[in-house]
């Protein structure tokens, strides 16, 4: 039997789901090192005497590097392998961490946010396809939804951390902890973390077969003899980066990079603007925060919602329909304030539907390319997205200067994550699942489809 079928079609090992546990890790350490600068904030303000503005900047040099390293790392794993990259940007990551560590200036701080944002986006892009390739039709939703759930548990986890540090060692210390902490990754990943068996299949290098012979025997499925008889013409197929854009992939790659960038400008706005803008309505500082925290804790549950949904439905048609609910709960969040139980209950909701839509956005994207496009049609969509991260905050923030409620807001943002689900209409999968309604279960008994 070939490996991809093997995969898709058995049950998962132990060591696949160790390969999710480490996905998961790596996911934790993102999550950590996008809320560093966060973190840090007062303490940094305070060092180098900044205006709001200029640590606004600081707070968006990390997404501007998250942006580029996913458009431009992304690309580069389709061509040398989705682990080599990976290490690539797990060193730069520790790289600009480290540095971060030593900045004397906010120019410079703000210079090893980009380095560090570029290891993120690299490690973002290729970590997602691991992650889906190493995972059953059955359960490839659920992986990468707890893959996913790993950044809100490295926030979580980074900001207790944070607040027991910076007062003992200051500010410099969160950097330099994170640096450590993506260097003993490195270590795993290195030592445990197989290449992606599709880049195997697809690229062929030197020692392809007895690689993918190894893996077959460390994930359990001796069975494997070695690779599928191509199809005619498949070992000569080049692609490049601009069949992202031309020929049969073009009307998905521009469905995807709408989803993105709408779900991510809601996501943004929604987890940047909450807490301003529920005093906005009336609210007292404390319940603002309050309100901003219900939305992180429903974030925490909402990709393995996701993921247990999947397990028995398709998951293009569940993002969409969370997407829908996520614009019908801001709506309902924002003119709730006066029943503050009610309006709490309601964010606890949106983060759980907003945060699960970008587990199904991961989840998605890696079955909507073939192998030799993977990498590259996920880092250009989390690249593309990160622009709407990056636009949501200085866009909801012009409005609000022009007089926009709070209430229009919510409304006008809702409107924008609907779009996304308009976005995802028609894209078909490539790897492991048929796009159907029918469950996961009925589609692991099929022939998956090819990605050669």
């Amino acid at each position: 039997m070939d490996i991809r079928k093997a995969i898709d079609t058995t049950p998962m090992s132990a060591y696949q789901w160790y390969i999710v546990g480490l996905a998961t890790f790596l996911n934790a350490l993102d999550g950590y090192d996008v809320l560093a600068m966060a973190f840090t904030a007062n303490s940094v303000t305070e060092e180098f005497g900044l205006s709001g503005s200029q640590l606004g900047s600081l707070l968006s040099a990390g997404l501007i590097g998250m942006a580029l390293g996913a458009l431009i790392l992304g690309p580069l794993a389709d061509r040398f392998g989705r682990r080599n990259i990976l290490i690539a940007a797990l060193v730069i990551n520790t790289i600009g961490l480290a540095l971060s560590a030593t900045a004397g200036s906010a120019t410079e701080l703000g210079l090893w946010r980009v380095v560090t944002g570029l290891g993120i986006g690299g490690i973002l892009a290729t970590v997602t396809v691991i992650t889906s390739e190493y995972s059953n039709n059955r359960n490839r939703g659920m992986a990468v939804s707890i893959y996913t759930a790993g950044y809100g548990l490295g926030a979580t986890l980074g900001g207790l951390l944070a607040a027991q540090i910076i007062p003992v060692f200051g500010w410099r210390s969160v950097f330099a902890a994170g640096a450590a902490l993506t260097l003993v990754s490195i270590v795993f990943v290195i030592v445990s973390l197989p290449e992606s068996v599709d880049y195997l299949r697809a690229k062929r290098p030197a020692g392809a077969e007895a690689h993918m012979l190894k893996i077959a025997q460390r994930i359990g499925k001796p069975g494997i003899t070695g690779f599928a008889t191509p199809a005619p013409g498949a070992e000569t197929r080049k692609v490049r980066l601009t069949d992202l854009v031309t020929g049969d992939f073009r009307s998905t790659t521009l469905k995807l990079w709408a989803a993105f960038f709408f779900i991510m400008f809601g996501f943004y706005f929604a987890n940047s603007w909450t807490p301003k803008l529920l005093v906005e309505s009336g609210m007292t500082e404390n319940q603002g925060i309050i309100g901003g925290l219900a939305l992180t804790l429903g974030g925490t549950f909402g990709s393995l919602l996701y993921g247990l949904i999947t397990v028995k439905y398709n998951a293009r048609h569940t993002l969409m329909v969370f997407s829908v609910l996520s614009a019908i709960t801001l709506v309902v969040f924002i003119t709730t304030t006066s029943i503050p139980a009610l309006a709490f209950f309601s964010g606890v909701l949106v983060g759980m539907l907003i945060n699960g839509c970008m587990a199904g956005l991961y989840t998605v994207t890696p079955q909507s390319y073939p192998s030799e496009l993977r990498s590259s049609g996920v880092g250009w969509g989390i690249g593309i997205g990160r622009f709407g991260a990056i636009l949501a905050p200085i866009t909801v923030g012009a409005l609000l200067d022009g007089g926009w409620s709070p209430t229009a807001l919510y409304s006008g943002v809702a409107v924008v994550v609907v779009l996304a689900a308009v976005a995802l209409i028609g894209i078909r999968p490539q790897l492991g699942t048929a796009d159907s309604s029918e469950p996961a279960s009925a589609d692991a008994a099929r022939e998956p489809a090819a990605v050669n």
